[in-house]
């Protein structure tokens, strides 16, 4: 990604003025396109017209972005409210295209279409751009199934309905419809400040999303090491089967956040196409697939019908919410903090949160593994422990897991918000661009072994 990076940045890429809800709003008919595919813009705008921008998301010196496309003026159109399907109360928006967009010369990578209205009105459109091959690269991994999961766009999410709460939410979400807010809250909070630091330091790099790990099980063939960023919880059966697999095969991989593998999920099409379609059900009395083929029930990975604690790949898993904390090293000498400055009780103020993870102490848990961080946090309203963690294989894939939501976002440092310090954002940085190099290189395993400290771990927490 060098040469890539090497090009003239956009400093002009942010939401400048987001306007009103409806505006202007829409999403594409596809999650990710190769290089050189076409996909087509689905927009709504209240205003007689728009005009659509391209970026693809990088470092380039610093302004993080660089402009690939430009749209002519096309008419704007208010189109048709959003449609509920009366059984998973899955909200899709019945629109028809606005624009085709063709991609020659876009680099693979994660992407940002920019909508203005001619009110001046921005909202975003993310797509990814993915790699033909995985061979030899780190492999960055957009989250889009949760990014889905979380979108109240038309009123239902996976989480609450229009009550507010779970009674009436939905138990599928389509790809067919815009994304709420900005368009593209969870990548900038999760995704965007860790891949414009693996972007910076030039190692090969390929893209994908959720969705295409779902539907291309030999993805990873080849690949050096697998990034999941800062919120990665809605894992398919094959998804978590290609991983494991992978490294199994000598695949590194760093979960880069919290909770992530929490939620089974079923994929299914919708009118546009296959896999654009996320059913989770969160509890297998009330999915009917629980009776008929319980593999596929879509509860949390650990319960029954069938338990597979998500621990058994990430090496712990999640354990709090609402968690807040300060991420405490527990291990100086871990090779990924070397050159950071840290000792043992070093920490960082807020770093732990929303979302935290530690030792599952009924296990799976792969061996060897080493506990590098123990962090005391509050948990609601009662005191707990997070862990981060590191184990590796006999591939010599290495795993490691920052046991917290908030790891990608504090490369803001105090921008993160949340009692985040300047202090946090040089270690998480440092730690991260030690991490990324070495996933690089080959199975990490082999250059640094984990050394083995969770009986300790164990008998304490």
């Amino acid at each position: 990604m060098s040469a890539e990076n090497g090009r003239p940045g956009t400093a002009d890429w942010r939401i400048r003025k987001e306007g009103a809800e409806h505006e202007i709003e829409g999403y594409a008919d596809h999650v990710s396109v190769l290089p050189g595919e076409a996909f087509r813009l689905f927009v709504s705008t209240t205003t007689a017209g728009f005009t659509a921008e391209a970026f693809r998301m990088g470092w380039y010196g610093g302004e993080q972005a660089r402009r690939v496309w430009r749209s002519e003026r096309a008419p704007g159109a208010r189109q048709a409210a959003a449609v509920i399907d009366r059984k998973t109360r899955s909200v899709s928006a019945p629109w028809k295209p606005s624009l085709t967009v063709h991609t020659p010369g876009w680099p693979a990578g994660a992407y940002l279409i920019r909508l203005t209205a001619a009110s001046g009105a921005q909202r975003y459109v993310p797509l990814t751009v993915r790699s033909e091959n995985a061979a030899g690269a780190v492999v960055v991994m957009n989250e889009t199934t949760t990014w889905q999961a979380y979108n109240m766009w038309g009123g239902y999410d996976l989480y609450k309905g229009p009550s507010g709460g779970e009674t009436d939410r939905a138990t599928a979400v389509s790809f067919d419809r815009p994304y709420d807010g900005n368009g593209a809250g969870k990548f900038m909070t999760y995704e965007q400040p860790a891949i414009a630091l693996a972007e910076k330091l030039g190692v090969p790099l390929a893209y994908t999303t959720n969705n295409d790990l779902h539907a291309r099980p030999g993805l990873l063939d080849g690949a050096r090491g697998l990034l999941t960023l800062g919120h990665d919880e809605y894992w398919s059966t094959v998804m978590r089967k290609g991983v494991t697999r992978a490294r199994d095969r000598g695949l590194n991989i760093a979960f880069l956040g919290a909770n992530a593998v929490n939620r089974h999920i079923r994929f299914g099409p919708t009118p546009l196409g296959a896999n654009r379609l996320v059913t989770c059900y969160k509890d297998a009395a009330t999915d009917p697939v629980s009776r008929t083929d319980p593999a596929e029930s879509t509860q949390d990975w650990r319960l029954p019908p069938q338990p597979r604690p998500e621990s058994e790949l990430i090496g712990i898993q999640y354990s709090c919410f609402p968690a807040e904390g300060a991420f405490t090293v527990g291990r100086p000498d871990f090779w990924m903090f070397r050159g950071t400055g840290v000792r043992k009780g070093t920490s960082f103020p807020g770093v732990i949160g929303p979302e935290a993870d530690s030792v599952n102490a009924a296990g799976p848990t792969p061996r060897p593994i080493e506990i590098v961080a123990r962090s005391q946090i509050v948990c609601g309203n009662r005191g707990a422990i997070a862990h981060a963690s590191y184990y590796t294989t006999k591939s010599g894939a290495g795993v490691f897991a920052t046991g917290t939501m908030r790891w990608v976002c504090a490369m803001r440092g105090r921008a993160c918000g949340h009692g985040v310090t300047d202090a946090a954002r040089p270690f998480v940085t440092k730690s991260t661009e030690t991490l990324v190099r070495a996933m690089a290189a080959g199975p990490m395993g082999r250059a640094h072994p984990a050394q083995d400290n969770l009986d300790l771990f164990q008998s304490v927490d």
